[in-house]
């Protein structure tokens, strides 16, 4: 009798472990610590700010000590989603490069001849028949960056501005970055000590001057050929970083890539 129970006990660890080894293998959870905030968590394991938010369903940034966090999208294991529907916020340049698409290649899916899409309204993600996206030419994150910037230009001045209505100089970097799923610091001295120094900016790096008071005051986004795109007093524009004014302000330069 001792030797059939400690058979079936056995078998029924052998059971256990196997199940429990499986469920870790679709499994990809975080437990929050003491001092974890989203940036630092997102930045840790490569993974947005806003897909984090959706993954786990949070509507705001707080978080508590012993949460449990999925870094992984739900069913990521599985096949490809061939359908999309749009929400509040939406743009078709926003849709397209979450799902590795043109604009282009996403209008001809979906028969659109401009660029107008509504809430609601269930766009193709693949062509009919097959669950495997239509090749995409690749665009790296850095000229998103760029491109983003660029929609702005003109956009007004404001004091500790963030949004569309009106940006500062940092509160433009940081909008643009998180548009394409970069998360970056709020302010241009935590972006300048918080990302990794580089000696000489490539095109979607920061650049940083000194402008009212010692230290990091001013930041853009380099374009390349010493061009970069700013919110300055004037609004969002394109400035030189050799002109009189800017060169002896330079500070350096910063990579979120």
């Amino acid at each position: 009798m001792k030797k059939h129970l400690l058979s079936i006990a056995a078998t029924a660890g052998i059971l256990i472990s196997t199940f429990a080894g499986t469920a870790s293998a679709h499994e990809n959870i975080y437990t929050v610590q003491s001092g974890d905030t989203l940036w630092k968590i997102s930045q840790a394991n490569k993974v947005t700010i806003a897909d984090l938010k959706t993954w786990n369903h949070l509507t705001s940034d707080s978080l508590y000590v012993t949460q449990k966090l999925t870094l992984l999208a739900p069913h990521s294991h599985e096949t490809a989603i061939e359908t999309y529907t749009v929400q509040k916020g939406d743009t078709l340049y926003l849709i397209a490069v979450r799902n590795k698409l043109s604009v282009a290649q996403l209008k001809s899916l979906n028969n659109l001849t401009t660029d107008t899409i509504y809430v609601g309204q269930v766009l193709k993600l693949t062509t009919s028949g097959t669950s495997t996206p239509v090749p995409a030419p690749t665009v790296s994150k850095a000229q998103m960056v760029m491109d983003e910037a660029k929609k702005y230009i003109g956009t007004p001045y404001l004091w500790g501005g963030n949004t569309p209505a009106g940006f500062d100089c940092s509160g433009l970097t940081s909008y643009v970055f998180n548009k394409v799923g970069v998360s970056i610091p709020r302010t241009a001295a935590t972006q300048w000590s918080g990302m990794k120094a580089v000696s000489t900016p490539k095109p979607g790096d920061l650049v940083f001057f000194e402008t009212y008071a010692p230290g990091p005051t001013h930041v853009g986004i380099y374009l390349g050929n010493n061009q970069f795109i700013q919110a300055g007093s004037k609004g969002v524009s394109i400035a030189d970083m050799t002109n009189s004014y800017w060169k002896p302000r330079y500070l350096g330069a910063r990579t979120a890539f």
